[in-house]
């Protein structure tokens, strides 16, 4: 139960170091702004979930990211309590002592726990080999084939998946966006310039560290013989934008500068001509 406070809290922006979460537990003072708050919430949680029996019941307990934090730390014990036949009711069955209740504590064999991890932010291969043999991993890669959704004409899947094909050739197929942005089947065009503007451009900006011409090359920008379809317009510099008599050396200049054209993402054509 003191987990299940934890993890609410967390997701609720506090963050509680372990002498708080102890005192808290064992109904001491607490020297916090937020007392009242973490009081309320423990005691909800003590009045509808301690000794509840769910028997046979089956229960999922999902970490979401798991992989931002060093995962051998967060189990601790539980690392041989999770296994299936060191669980409750299980012929191995195994307990531990809780630190702060003194309590026996052993992990339901009703429990299933999930781990979701982004291998964008961090390789998977430097899990705990400890750990990696009692979960079972299963890749999950965009599938731009569940995108229903046509716009004007324009078959999302087709345009996500050309997008992707560049990502992964440029980049790395860790990189690659995934379907969910355009799971609506109610997409319009408005919905589209919202999805791009706010989301894909500046996440095709993070991944490229502002090289402006990949960027194109993923938009098929470079391919345009149209210039207000062009999601990014390349502007060639010229000396004569600086003052002084002598203006500037161009050859220490670069030869184009970018910018996001903002016209682009309200015409069909200019999503239509990226595949």
């Amino acid at each position: 139960m003191a987990t299940e406070i934890l993890i609410f809290l967390m997701q609720t922006g506090f963050h509680l170091q372990e002498k708080m979460q102890k005192k808290i537990y064992l109904g001491q003072e607490v020297d916090n702004t937020q007392k009242d708050y973490f009081e309320k919430v423990f005691n909800y949680f003590k009045k509808n979930y301690m000794n509840k029996q769910n028997k046979g019941n089956k229960k999922v307990f999902i970490i979401d990211e798991i992989n931002r934090g060093n995962i051998s730390k967060i189990f601790g014990e539980l690392i041989t309590l999770i296994e299936d036949t060191k669980r409750k009711g299980e012929k191995e069955e195994m307990s531990i002592t809780l630190p702060y209740s003194k309590k026996p504590f052993t992990v339901p064999n009703n429990v299933h726990i999930l781990g979701t991890m982004n291998t964008a932010d961090r390789s998977i291969a430097l899990m705990d080999t400890a750990l990696r043999r009692r979960f079972a991993f299963e890749e999950m890669m965009p599938e731009p084939e569940l995108i229903k959704a046509e716009v004007d004409g324009l078959k999302i899947s087709e345009m996500l998946t050309a997008i992707n094909k560049r990502i992964e050739v440029l980049y790395d197929r860790e990189h690659t966006i995934g379907h969910a942005f355009f799971m609506d089947k109610k997409l319009e065009l408005g919905d589209l310039a919202h999805i791009f503007k706010n989301k894909i451009i500046p996440l095709l900006q993070e991944y490229f560290y502002e090289d402006y011409e990949k960027i194109q090359w993923v938009l098929g920008d470079n391919e345009k013989t149209d210039e207000s379809f062009k999601f990014i317009k390349q502007i060639k510099n010229e000396a004569n934008i600086f003052k002084g008599k002598n203006g500037a050396d161009m050859n220490a200049l670069p030869e184009y500068r970018y910018e996001i054209n903002k016209k682009a993402f309200d015409k069909i054509e200019s999503y239509k001509q990226i595949k």
